[in-house]
């Protein structure tokens, strides 16, 4: 049934600062921009190397999203990467804030996470 996850819908504050944090910073190309009047509100699609999309949006008035302490719904994202250290000294270069890299006890995989303007929980997971 299931073929693989089509795209992750994320909802922003700040339009022009989230965009340039998705594009300019984490490098995702832009598929298409759309500015739906009736909702005062952009869509932008991104695409996620290896497949799939992300969707930002920028309803206006949009309640913050509960994080800290955890909250049901989607806890974060993870992007897939070959070597953790080297995208994580990346990000850290581009001025934001990286959490210490960790081992995943259960894969033996390196980990960290990392912040979008939202304050959405964003992962780095090694291969």
């Amino acid at each position: 049934m299931f073929r693989g996850i089509h795209h992750i819908a994320l909802i922003c504050n700040d339009y022009p600062r989230s965009k340039a944090f998705y594009t300019e910073l984490l490098g995702l190309r832009i598929l298409a921009e759309t500015w739906r009047a009736e909702r005062q509100s952009w869509k932008l699609d991104l695409e996620v190397p290896g497949g799939g999309r992300l969707e930002l949006f920028s309803f206006p008035d949009a309640p913050p999203r509960p994080s800290h302490p955890e909250a049901r719904g989607l806890r974060h994202l993870a992007f897939a990467v070959e070597d953790v250290r080297a995208a994580a000294d990346r990000l850290t270069g581009l001025g934001i804030a990286v959490e210490p890299i960790r081992r995943d006890a259960l894969t033996d995989r390196l980990f960290t996470f990392f912040a979008d303007p939202d304050g959405l929980p964003l992962e780095l997971y090694e291969l």
